[in-house]
């Protein structure tokens, strides 16, 4: 079931730690592919100093002052994008950063790339040799925007009607939720210590 606008319109960091085990949705070409979302980072409002919207409303973030469940994507270092769902009510600019995901069980043909991966197969009987049942994580925001084709155009995206990219709901399981310093943001002063990053 896709996530409502419910779900947005909360605590910035209640809905960073609740987007843990979550599936966020892709339709690329025609098909569907879903991912896991495993990492998070919470960005809160204009007190924030590593939040973009510390720096007042811009044309840039103006997409975060408005209602939750809208996409905010923009890029880094001139090739990298990032993709962040803005939460709590109109005016209080706050997003979720989706830092990391993991492709369950993809198939995949092991190469060189892959050999140095530990990993467990299946019985091979019905398998095509050298292909193995491997759970991918793509541990960064600008590669899983990128296996996921995310960039400026997906930008301001109402994920709870869009018919290209959404989130929902995951398999009630308990998971062991870690809690940590945010990354990249030593410029945000006493800010760079909250414990605003999540992940399992």
């Amino acid at each position: 079931m896709r996530l409502s606008r419910q779900f947005f319109n909360r605590s910035t960091l209640s809905v960073a730690r609740d987007l843990l085990g979550m599936y966020l949705c892709r339709r690329v070409n025609g098909r569907i592919v879903k991912v896991k979302i495993t990492e998070t980072e919470a960005y809160c409002g204009t007190k924030d100093k590593a939040c973009h919207a510390s720096k007042g409303l811009t044309p840039r973030t103006k997409i975060m002052f408005g209602p939750p469940g809208h996409t905010y994507v923009y890029m880094i270092y001139g090739m990298y994008h990032c993709l962040n769902v803005v939460t709590e009510k109109e005016g209080n600019p706050s997003a979720v950063l989706v830092r990391t995901v993991e492709i369950p069980n993809p198939k995949l043909q092991i190469t060189n790339k892959f050999q140095n991966l530990n990993y467990k197969s299946k019985t091979s009987n019905n398998l095509e040799l050298g292909t193995y049942n491997l759970a991918l994580k793509l541990d960064g925001p600008g590669k899983l925007c990128r296996y996921l084709k995310i960039d400026e155009k997906l930008n301001g995206v109402d994920i709870i009607k869009s018919k290209e990219l959404w989130i929902e709901e995951g398999k009630k399981e308990q998971v062991k939720v870690k809690r940590g310093k945010r990354i990249g943001i030593d410029y945000a002063g006493s800010y760079k210590n909250k414990l605003w990053r999540f992940w399992i």
